[in-house]
């Protein structure tokens, strides 16, 4: 219960940063030229669209949240593992086993939050 004392608040700041749709706009004329002329010397790893800054930040503090998550968990992992097998040495073969399906299984589910989030970006 105490976890998740601190982790519902950032939740709920996160869905609160990603603004509502805005209603059906006009959409304003863009010259293609202009564009290009603009994006000629710049590199960009993403864009953001004008309107979308807030869904991109709500959406980049819940990956930070995500992978903090996961690393807090397979450290927990590791902890409890290096301490069981301190307790039962004979057990280490299947603790470590364990620890290690435990572990894989955190990360494919932050990978799969991970691209999730950046093709919401993106």
């Amino acid at each position: 219960m105490n976890k998740l004392c601190w982790i519902l608040p950032l939740i709920a700041l996160t869905l609160l940063l990603a603004p509502a749709p805005a209603m059906a706009a006009e959409e304003p004329a863009i010259d293609p030229a202009a564009v290009a002329a603009a994006n000629e010397n710049t590199t960009r790893f993403f864009v953001i669209p004008d309107g979308d800054a807030g869904v991109a930040i709500g959406v980049l503090l819940g990956l930070g949240l995500v992978i903090m998550g996961a690393a807090r968990g397979i450290g927990n992992i590791g902890s409890s593992a290096v301490e069981s097998i301190a307790r039962q040495p004979e057990a280490g073969g299947r603790i470590f086993t364990s620890m290690l399906l435990a572990s894989a299984l955190i990360e494919g589910a932050t990978l799969f939050a991970i691209v999730v989030g950046l093709l919401t970006v993106l």
